[in-house]
């Protein structure tokens, strides 16, 4: 059964039976001509209501253009790993897509752990712009104009916030072992008596089936699962990244950087959004083999694959700091402004993504 709510601005969503919340105009005429799906995808021990702020606040500024799902399958479930709710998050799309037929493009906005869920789950959803028994030569004519699908809609926005796409076994990466050696270790050998099956994929030291891990195969296509090819077909990849404060997941790994790539930003001043220090585009860059990339002590070797894995595809880097704030330990929560009673200083950074987001 579902529920209809008129929320204020304009804004009605509906709340279906199991807890998926869609989010759209209250206006027929805006809901009949928006066909660009926004899916909003919550972290580890999250829920639907992480993602109320910025819902909302979309559909005010957009209200003929996008049709947003707070994700719900994985609540409750975040344990699981990331690969189950992958496939959980790739099912819920398409229910969506079923439900609203007139869709033709499709973004994902992912908090922390959400992130690598739709990295997996757009793998499931990609479609190949070729017919698999076509010629090579039609490939590559097909190839140029279109990158494929994401669930037979065009792939527009990939965006995450404070995501850990270079897990968290580095050194510094999940800031409240404070860096010190003995915790990073001991935490990958006791992680999954906390975090279960996330938590060896988060700290890189699953083998199912004595596969490489998760993160390392999601670098790739793997049968099935086009993993690459499918963050490759946005127009965009978007990291917003904390550069301090965040306890839960450190700046390298939200920003895919290394050590020595990460910008000085502590003189940046940017009335519009106060909170954005620093924003930088770059280029797919294609390994060289010959050559050390990095000379980055603190990069273990799984670490370094993984950033340089991640690099071959474009991003836009989008650096974050709630330094002043008076609670920004809760960093992690501020940049997605998860409660807007709370965290309503991260209001910005969310109207700085609605502002650059490619319809």
């Amino acid at each position: 059964m579902e529920e209809l709510r008129v929320l204020r601005s304009g804004v009605c969503s509906t709340e279906t039976g199991n807890g998926e919340v869609d989010v759209y105009s209250c206006n027929d005429s805006d809901v009949s001509s928006a066909d660009h799906l926004v899916v909003m995808v919550h972290g580890i021990l999250g829920s639907p209501l992480d993602w109320q702020f910025a819902a909302n606040l979309f559909v005010q500024r957009l209200p003929d253009k996008v049709f947003v799902h707070r994700s719900e399958r994985n609540a409750k479930l975040t344990l699981d790993g990331v690969d189950i709710m992958g496939e959980r998050l790739a099912e819920e799309v398409i229910d969506v897509i079923k439900r609203k037929p007139n869709l033709t493009k499709i973004s994902f906005l992912a908090h922390s752990v959400g992130g690598l869920v739709a990295r997996y789950a757009i793998g499931k959803l990609y479609r190949s712009p070729c017919n698999e028994s076509g010629d090579i030569l039609a490939r590559n004519q097909c190839i140029q104009v279109s990158n494929g699908t994401i669930a037979n809609l065009e792939p527009m926005n990939f965006i995450t916030f404070a995501t850990p796409h270079l897990g968290s076994r580095g050194n510094k990466q999940v800031p409240f072992l404070f860096g010190v050696p003995a915790f990073e270790v001991l935490a990958r050998h006791v992680i999954h008596l906390i975090f279960r099956r996330t938590g060896r994929h988060l700290f890189v030291v699953d083998n199912d089936e004595h596969k490489p891990p998760l993160l390392i195969r999601m670098l790739e296509d793997d049968g099935e699962y086009r993993f690459m090819s499918a963050l490759r077909s946005f127009k965009r990849r978007v990291a917003y990244a904390n550069v301090g404060s965040d306890h839960i997941v450190g700046w390298r790994t939200s920003s895919i950087r290394r050590n020595n790539e990460l910008p000085k930003w502590e003189d940046c001043v940017n009335e519009k959004y106060p909170h954005v220090v620093h924003e930088e585009r770059c280029k797919a860059c294609i390994p060289d083999k010959d050559k050390s990339a990095t000379g980055d002590e603190c990069l273990d070797e799984l670490e370094e694959e993984l950033v340089t894995g991640l690099s071959r595809v474009p991003w836009e880097k989008v650096d974050v700091s709630f330094h002043e704030s008076r609670i920004k330990f809760a960093a992690h929560s501020i940049i997605q402004v998860k409660d807007q009673q709370v965290h309503s200083e991260g209001a910005d950074v969310i109207q700085h993504m609605i502002d650059h987001f490619h319809l």
